[in-house]
């Protein structure tokens, strides 16, 4: 069984790196340096577990009163093409309602731009490389 939830214990923190080390630096080649920056200090990271498996996570920072900025979203390769990144998006958009927020705003890897515009997101960008990955920008009113 597939559960999202806000990271809040030191093993969920762990998890939730473990896996983004795992797709981001390992998986795609993005320099730890990057991959781990100043704003997971103050970010709301979630995490997904199968059972007590860690099998995805992201986080959620709030840019300003109304918006908030999806960031690192990964679930494991062995786990793809289950709708696990919609389950953990969904969850993150629910967070982002209960503070509040009127907006979310995600910088996405450009083959994955369909994927977000299935949740709704519209691209508001041309592309730019992050890491060295093509990326756009894209946002939500929620």
């Amino acid at each position: 069984m597939y559960t999202v939830k806000i990271v809040e214990t030191k093993q969920e923190h762990d998890d939730a790196f473990a896996i983004r080390k795992k797709v981001f630096v390992e998986e795609q080649g993005v320099p730890l340096h990057l991959e781990c920056d100043a704003e997971d200090a103050t970010a709301t990271h979630f995490i997904m577990y199968n059972n007590d498996e860690p099998v995805g996570a992201a986080r959620l920072r709030s840019i300003d009163n109304n918006t908030a900025k999806i960031e690192r979203v990964c679930i494991l390769q062995s786990q793809r093409g289950k709708k696990l990144g919609a389950l953990i998006m969904k969850e993150m958009e629910k967070h982002a309602i209960s503070i509040n927020k009127k907006a979310l705003k995600l910088h996405a890897q450009s083959y994955a731009i369909p994927f977000y515009e299935k949740l709704g997101f519209t691209v508001t960008s041309p592309e730019f490389m992050d890491a060295g990955i093509p990326h756009r920008a894209m946002e939500k009113n929620i």
